[in-house]
């Protein structure tokens, strides 16, 4: 008999990065404040250190469209037009400490945003005081950079994650799932994101709306206890 499940497409989510979209809890109630305060930073500059997953692109995108700035990986400063860069009002650099750091082009978009009074936001997973630099200047100029912190999610912030991404994917479910989920998944920004995922595969493969039973056998022993 031929299988009648359902073959999910593969489809690319894109994610809300609204100023209504973001979930503001004790995990990182400290960073959207700092993220508030500009541009009173000091020095005009601020670091948005936080896990994989959690938020950092999200507030930096609700920064840029603030403070209309120009948004580009670390990456991609090798090929850039620095002091063209430099001469925007605000720029984001993301996941700056993604190797290889790039710390020549990194120390110079640094001193030309300083000397041209612009702001400047960087993200990355680690504290600047943990990056393997080999440029003294650069390393004592970024760890006297202001920096802002996420944490990993408290239970609040896990509850509400799991809702908005399941809403995201036009997902309804039942609180009871929700409150199930909660103690057996990897308290992880990125952990939620991928039971969402595989749960909405899984609802999208048997035809039915998710349930208990369902994510039981989506996270398989885990879901038994």
């Amino acid at each position: 008999m031929a299988d009648s499940r359902q073959l999910p497409l593969d489809l690319t989510l894109e994610p809300r990065f609204g100023a209504e979209d973001f979930l503001v809890s004790g995990s990182n109630s400290d960073a959207y404040a700092m993220i508030e305060t500009w541009p009173n930073w000091p020095g005009g500059m601020l670091a948005l250190v936080g896990p994989t997953g959690s938020g950092k692109s999200h507030l930096a995108a609700i920064w840029a469209e603030r403070a209309q700035a120009r948004v580009l990986s670390a990456r991609a400063l090798v090929k850039a037009d620095l002091p063209a860069l430099a001469e925007a009002a605000a720029v984001v650099i993301e996941d700056a400490d993604r190797a290889p750091i790039l710390e020549t082009a990194l120390f110079h978009l640094l001193n030309l945003i300083q000397q041209h009074g612009a702001s400047l936001l960087i993200t990355a997973a680690r504290a600047p005081a943990e990056w393997d630099l080999r440029t003294p200047d650069l390393a004592s100029r970024l760890r006297k950079m202001p920096m802002a912190s996420i944490s990993e999610p408290d239970d609040a912030l896990l509850r509400a994650l799991l809702v908005k991404l399941f809403v995201d994917r036009q997902i309804i479910v039942d609180t009871s799932l929700i409150e199930y989920l909660l103690p057996r998944i990897e308290r992880s920004f990125a952990g939620v994101g991928r039971i969402v995922a595989a749960l909405d595969r899984e609802g999208l493969v048997r035809g039915k709306r998710l349930t208990r039973a369902m994510a039981a056998d989506v996270l398989g022993p885990a879901g038994c206890e």
